[in-house]
């Protein structure tokens, strides 16, 4: 009796110094709404790309530079509907748990996510500025995984294996340039669904 009472308090302690070292309320839904949010803008990227010239005609409906500032918007709105849905569902879950949701941990989340997340977001710039433009989508799936790695330490750990798994499709992507926007789909459409899903079922549904 005494030593399932040990081991109780054993997995009690384990459970609150995990809850004060790693930020605990993201939410499954909100990976899932990502995931939404970026197929629907591969989907609208694609279908721009795929109609801004006329049939059988060198004239472009869609200047090619306005077309430019039209896919980095799409992509900038991905990221801004995902960064607020995150931000939203987050704190529900925060609240719902009694927890904070900005404190020292979360703190150091957003720091450890942003440090790779904004150097890729340069070097994707740098990219551009030299016409790499194949090298873009890519990069950023790779970028973006290291950041979930690298942000893992202080949340919930199965976001390491989405990183994993978007360097793995960025580095995929590479032999396939032309293609970057179905992988990019994949990536952060598909996987952040999947993922989102797995999250999900496993701490938001307690």
């Amino acid at each position: 009796m005494k030593e399932k009472d040990y081991l109780k308090d054993i997995i009690e302690i384990k459970s609150i110094m995990n809850k004060s070292s790693r930020f605990i309320s993201l939410s499954g839904l909100s990976g899932i709404l990502a995931g939404i949010y970026a197929l629907v803008g591969a989907i609208a990227a694609n279908y721009i790309l795929t109609n801004y010239q006329i049939a059988d005609s060198p004239v472009s409906v869609i200047p090619i530079s306005f077309l430019e500032y039209i896919l980095i918007g799409i992509a900038g709105l991905v990221l801004l509907l995902s960064v607020i849905s995150a931000y939203i569902l987050s704190s529900k879950k925060a609240k719902k748990s009694g927890e904070k949701l900005w404190d020292a941990t979360s703190k150091r989340l957003l720091i450890n996510f942003s440090i790779p997340l904004f150097t890729g977001g340069a070097f994707s710039i740098i990219l551009y500025q030299y016409g790499l433009i194949g090298l873009i989508a890519p990069s950023t799936l790779i970028f973006y995984g290291l950041a979930c790695i690298n942000a893992s330490k202080y949340t919930l750990g199965d976001i390491r294996y989405l990183g994993l798994l978007n360097i793995v499709i960025g580095l995929v992507s590479t032999q396939f340039i032309g293609y970057g926007l179905y992988f990019w789909a994949f990536g952060f459409g598909i996987l952040h669904i999947v993922y989102g899903i797995v999250l999900y079922n496993k701490y938001d549904k307690k």
